[in-house]
Protein backbone atom coordinates (compact mmCIF):
# COMPACT_ATOMS: atom_id res chain seq x y z
CA UNK A 1 0.00 0.00 0.00
CA UNK A 2 1.49 3.22 -0.91
CA UNK A 3 1.96 5.29 2.14
CA UNK A 4 1.99 8.97 2.20
CA UNK A 5 2.32 11.79 5.57
CA UNK A 6 2.85 14.38 7.29
CA UNK A 7 6.05 15.19 9.33
CA UNK A 8 6.18 18.26 12.61
CA UNK A 9 5.81 18.47 16.32
CA UNK A 10 3.60 18.01 17.93
CA UNK A 11 0.51 17.07 15.67
CA UNK A 12 -2.08 17.01 17.88
CA UNK A 13 -4.86 18.27 15.59
CA UNK A 14 -3.84 17.03 12.11
CA UNK A 15 -5.83 18.31 9.09
CA UNK A 16 -3.76 16.75 6.59
CA UNK A 17 -4.66 13.22 7.87
CA UNK A 18 -8.00 13.86 7.99
CA UNK A 19 -8.22 15.46 3.94
CA UNK A 20 -5.62 12.65 2.59
CA UNK A 21 -7.98 10.01 4.48
CA UNK A 22 -11.60 11.18 3.15
CA UNK A 23 -9.44 11.49 -0.25
CA UNK A 24 -8.44 8.24 -0.40
CA UNK A 25 -11.95 6.28 0.53
CA UNK A 26 -13.73 8.85 -1.56
CA UNK A 27 -11.65 8.04 -4.89
CA UNK A 28 -11.08 4.11 -3.96
CA UNK A 29 -7.08 5.27 -3.86
CA UNK A 30 -5.29 2.67 -2.11
CA UNK A 31 -3.31 4.70 -0.02
CA UNK A 32 -2.69 5.44 3.42
CA UNK A 33 -1.72 8.97 5.16
CA UNK A 34 0.45 8.29 8.71
CA UNK A 35 1.60 11.14 11.01
CA UNK A 36 5.18 11.34 11.86
CA UNK A 37 5.46 13.27 14.84
CA UNK A 38 8.94 14.09 15.25
CA UNK A 39 10.79 17.25 17.57
CA UNK A 40 13.57 16.77 15.31
CA UNK A 41 14.26 16.04 11.86
CA UNK A 42 17.33 13.84 12.97
CA UNK A 43 15.31 10.64 12.35
CA UNK A 44 13.63 11.66 9.02
CA UNK A 45 16.11 9.70 6.59
CA UNK A 46 15.94 6.83 8.52
CA UNK A 47 12.32 7.40 8.66
CA UNK A 48 12.04 7.24 4.96
CA UNK A 49 13.82 4.22 4.91
CA UNK A 50 11.82 2.66 7.09
CA UNK A 51 8.73 3.21 5.20
CA UNK A 52 9.39 1.93 1.45
CA UNK A 53 5.82 2.42 0.32
CA UNK A 54 6.36 6.29 1.60
CA UNK A 55 5.49 8.19 -1.73
CA UNK A 56 5.53 12.02 -0.48
CA UNK A 57 5.45 14.16 2.79
CA UNK A 58 3.95 17.44 4.01
CA UNK A 59 5.71 19.58 6.39
CA UNK A 60 4.52 21.58 9.34
CA UNK A 61 5.93 23.59 12.06
CA UNK A 62 8.44 23.89 13.16
CA UNK A 63 10.18 21.63 10.24
CA UNK A 64 9.66 24.16 6.97
CA UNK A 65 13.11 25.38 7.15
CA UNK A 66 15.38 22.73 8.99
CA UNK A 67 14.17 19.75 6.02
CA UNK A 68 16.03 21.90 3.59
CA UNK A 69 19.45 20.58 4.12
CA UNK A 70 18.07 17.23 3.65
CA UNK A 71 16.95 17.54 0.25
CA UNK A 72 18.61 16.29 -2.42
CA UNK A 73 16.63 19.20 -4.90
CA UNK A 74 14.18 22.00 -4.17
CA UNK A 75 11.76 23.73 -6.59
CA UNK A 76 12.71 27.19 -7.75
CA UNK A 77 9.63 28.52 -5.55
CA UNK A 78 10.40 26.81 -2.63
CA UNK A 79 14.04 28.05 -2.85
CA UNK A 80 13.17 31.71 -3.08
CA UNK A 81 10.64 31.33 -0.27
CA UNK A 82 13.25 29.53 1.71
CA UNK A 83 10.66 27.31 3.01
CA UNK A 84 9.39 23.52 2.41
CA UNK A 85 6.11 21.93 3.06
CA UNK A 86 5.50 19.26 0.83
CA UNK A 87 8.36 16.84 -0.28
CA UNK A 88 8.10 14.50 -2.89
CA UNK A 89 10.11 10.81 -2.34
CA UNK A 90 11.31 9.34 -5.32
CA UNK A 91 13.76 6.08 -5.01
CA UNK A 92 16.79 5.72 -6.81
CA UNK A 93 17.89 2.56 -8.21
CA UNK A 94 19.49 0.50 -5.38
CA UNK A 95 16.33 1.83 -3.44
CA UNK A 96 17.51 4.92 -1.31
CA UNK A 97 15.17 7.76 -1.13
CA UNK A 98 15.89 10.84 -2.91
CA UNK A 99 13.90 14.08 -2.04
CA UNK A 100 12.99 17.07 -3.18
CA UNK A 101 11.21 19.73 -2.23
CA UNK A 102 8.15 22.09 -2.52
CA UNK A 103 6.37 25.25 -1.27
CA UNK A 104 2.69 24.37 -1.69
CA UNK A 105 1.76 27.34 0.81
CA UNK A 106 1.84 29.87 -1.29
CA UNK A 107 -0.08 28.08 -3.83
CA UNK A 108 -2.90 27.58 -1.61
CA UNK A 109 -3.08 31.24 -0.18
CA UNK A 110 -2.53 33.18 -3.22
CA UNK A 111 -5.84 31.19 -4.71
CA UNK A 112 -7.74 31.95 -1.60
CA UNK A 113 -7.26 35.36 -1.14
CA UNK A 114 -7.24 36.50 -4.81
CA UNK A 115 -10.82 36.64 -4.93
CA UNK A 116 -10.91 39.07 -2.20
CA UNK A 117 -8.54 41.70 -2.87
CA UNK A 118 -10.02 45.21 -3.96
CA UNK A 119 -8.07 48.02 -5.68
CA UNK A 120 -7.39 49.50 -2.01
CA UNK A 121 -5.74 46.48 -1.25
CA UNK A 122 -2.23 47.34 -2.34
CA UNK A 123 -0.41 47.33 0.96
CA UNK A 124 -0.29 44.61 3.21
CA UNK A 125 0.92 43.80 6.86
CA UNK A 126 2.39 40.35 7.65
CA UNK A 127 2.40 39.13 11.25
CA UNK A 128 4.94 36.65 12.27
CA UNK A 129 8.41 35.96 10.70
CA UNK A 130 8.27 31.86 10.56
CA UNK A 131 8.40 29.61 7.57
CA UNK A 132 4.75 30.25 6.63
CA UNK A 133 5.02 34.09 6.58
CA UNK A 134 7.90 33.55 4.09
CA UNK A 135 5.27 31.70 1.72
CA UNK A 136 2.43 34.37 2.34
CA UNK A 137 5.18 37.12 1.63
CA UNK A 138 6.10 35.42 -1.90
CA UNK A 139 2.51 35.61 -2.41
CA UNK A 140 2.10 38.72 -1.57
CA UNK A 141 4.87 39.83 -4.11
CA UNK A 142 3.18 38.20 -7.09
CA UNK A 143 0.19 39.30 -6.22
CA UNK A 144 1.55 42.95 -6.73
CA UNK A 145 1.07 44.34 -3.21
CA UNK A 146 3.83 45.77 -1.11
CA UNK A 147 4.12 44.04 2.38
CA UNK A 148 5.95 44.68 5.60
CA UNK A 149 6.67 42.32 8.42
CA UNK A 150 5.69 42.99 11.93
CA UNK A 151 7.31 40.85 14.73
CA UNK A 152 7.25 41.14 18.62
CA UNK A 153 10.90 41.21 18.61
CA UNK A 154 11.75 43.26 15.40
CA UNK A 155 15.35 42.14 14.16
CA UNK A 156 16.15 44.72 11.32
CA UNK A 157 14.49 48.14 10.09
CA UNK A 158 12.48 46.36 7.36
CA UNK A 159 10.40 44.68 9.88
CA UNK A 160 8.04 46.78 12.53
CA UNK A 161 7.30 45.88 15.93
CA UNK A 162 3.30 45.45 16.98
CA UNK A 163 3.64 49.40 18.80
CA UNK A 164 4.95 50.63 15.65
CA UNK A 165 1.27 50.53 14.10
CA UNK A 166 0.27 53.63 14.19
CA UNK A 167 -3.19 55.28 12.71
CA UNK A 168 -0.90 56.37 9.79
CA UNK A 169 0.39 52.97 9.08
CA UNK A 170 -2.89 51.01 9.28
CA UNK A 171 -4.42 53.55 7.03
CA UNK A 172 -2.10 52.46 4.33
CA UNK A 173 -1.98 48.98 5.02
CA UNK A 174 -5.20 47.27 4.34
CA UNK A 175 -4.38 43.56 4.23
CA UNK A 176 -3.15 41.98 7.33
CA UNK A 177 -2.17 38.50 7.37
CA UNK A 178 -1.71 36.59 11.06
CA UNK A 179 1.13 33.89 10.17
CA UNK A 180 1.56 33.43 14.05
CA UNK A 181 -0.35 30.45 15.97
CA UNK A 182 -1.82 32.91 17.88
CA UNK A 183 -5.72 32.12 18.23
CA UNK A 184 -5.08 28.50 17.56
CA UNK A 185 -6.89 25.63 19.57
CA UNK A 186 -6.07 25.26 22.66
CA UNK A 187 -5.67 28.72 23.35
CA UNK A 188 -8.17 30.61 21.41
CA UNK A 189 -7.87 33.59 23.63
CA UNK A 190 -4.80 34.84 22.41
CA UNK A 191 -4.86 36.95 19.32
CA UNK A 192 -2.02 39.42 17.57
CA UNK A 193 -1.69 42.38 19.38
CA UNK A 194 -2.90 44.81 16.79
CA UNK A 195 -4.69 48.11 17.28
CA UNK A 196 -8.34 46.81 16.21
CA UNK A 197 -10.10 50.13 16.41
CA UNK A 198 -8.00 51.61 13.68
CA UNK A 199 -9.56 49.09 11.44
CA UNK A 200 -12.30 49.88 8.86
CA UNK A 201 -14.78 48.20 6.19
CA UNK A 202 -11.90 48.52 3.39
CA UNK A 203 -9.65 46.30 5.38
CA UNK A 204 -9.01 42.88 4.92
CA UNK A 205 -8.15 40.38 7.52
CA UNK A 206 -7.00 37.02 6.57
CA UNK A 207 -6.14 34.30 9.22
CA UNK A 208 -3.52 31.27 8.43
CA UNK A 209 -5.25 29.55 11.34
CA UNK A 210 -8.64 27.67 10.89
CA UNK A 211 -9.24 26.11 14.20
CA UNK A 212 -11.34 27.78 16.02
CA UNK A 213 -13.64 28.61 12.49
CA UNK A 214 -13.59 32.37 13.65
CA UNK A 215 -10.21 33.63 15.68
CA UNK A 216 -10.51 36.66 17.95
CA UNK A 217 -8.21 38.24 15.59
CA UNK A 218 -10.81 37.71 13.09
CA UNK A 219 -14.43 38.79 15.18
CA UNK A 220 -12.44 41.73 16.07
CA UNK A 221 -11.72 42.76 12.32
CA UNK A 222 -15.66 41.45 11.62
CA UNK A 223 -16.96 43.93 14.52
CA UNK A 224 -14.82 46.64 12.84
CA UNK A 225 -16.38 46.07 9.28
CA UNK A 226 -13.56 44.44 7.67
CA UNK A 227 -13.49 41.58 5.50
CA UNK A 228 -11.94 38.16 6.91
CA UNK A 229 -11.02 35.02 5.88
CA UNK A 230 -9.53 32.02 7.79
CA UNK A 231 -6.97 29.25 6.55
CA UNK A 232 -9.15 26.59 5.73
CA UNK A 233 -9.67 27.09 1.98
CA UNK A 234 -5.64 27.58 1.97
CA UNK A 235 -4.96 24.19 3.29
CA UNK A 236 -7.24 22.55 1.27
CA UNK A 237 -5.66 24.59 -1.74
CA UNK A 238 -2.28 23.52 -0.87
CA UNK A 239 -3.00 19.77 -0.20
CA UNK A 240 -4.27 19.80 -3.18
CA UNK A 241 -0.93 21.50 -4.43
CA UNK A 242 0.38 18.47 -2.51
CA UNK A 243 -1.29 16.13 -3.99
CA UNK A 244 0.39 17.61 -7.78
CA UNK A 245 3.93 17.92 -6.48
CA UNK A 246 3.96 14.20 -5.50
CA UNK A 247 2.62 12.76 -8.80
CA UNK A 248 5.44 14.83 -11.07
CA UNK A 249 7.01 12.99 -13.55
Amino acid sequence: MTEYGLIGYPLIHSFSKRFFTDKFESEGIDAQYLNFEMPTVDNLIDTIKAHPQLKGLNVTIPHKQNVIPLLHDISPEAKAIGAVNVIAIHRNADGTPHLKGYNADVIGFMDSIRPLLTPHHTKALVLGTGGASKAICHGLKILGLDYTLVSRTPRNAQTLGYQNLTPEVMAQYRVIVNCTPQGTFPHEDTFPDIPYQLLTPQHLLYDLVYNPEKTVFLQRGEAQGAAIKNGLEMLHLQALASWNFWHED
